[in-house]
């Protein structure tokens, strides 16, 4: 019964997933930008933060600027629970929408 109840319980809980976006800038052509995903299974919530805390203090990360990093919370939709920006993220984002408008 117990085994039952743990298993439904789990099917109830979002999933997690980590992903990395790196913006890759070239002089003279249109901005382009890479994902990564790393998915969490149901529940394992502590295991993705932990994977996000890591990636966030990684120096690596740090110097492949720039570089956006969201923890999502899978469920009904996909809720950003935590982002990190290093570099001019933003900016970036803003012209590549723009020159797709075009």
């Amino acid at each position: 019964m117990k085994t039952l109840l743990k298993k439904v319980i789990k099917a109830c809980q979002p999933k997690y997933e980590v992903v990395c976006t790196t913006y890759q800038v070239i002089p003279g052509l249109p901005i382009s930008k890479s994902e990564q995903k790393h998915a969490f299974d149901r529940g394992a919530v502590v295991q993705a933060k932990e994977f996000y805390a890591k990636v966030i203090a990684s120096d690596m990360t740090r110097t492949m600027a720039p570089v956006e990093v969201q923890l999502r919370k899978i469920y009904l939709s996909g809720k950003t629970i935590d982002q990190a920006e290093f570099g001019p993220v933003q900016q970036l984002r803003t012209a590549s929408a723009g020159k797709r408008k075009k």
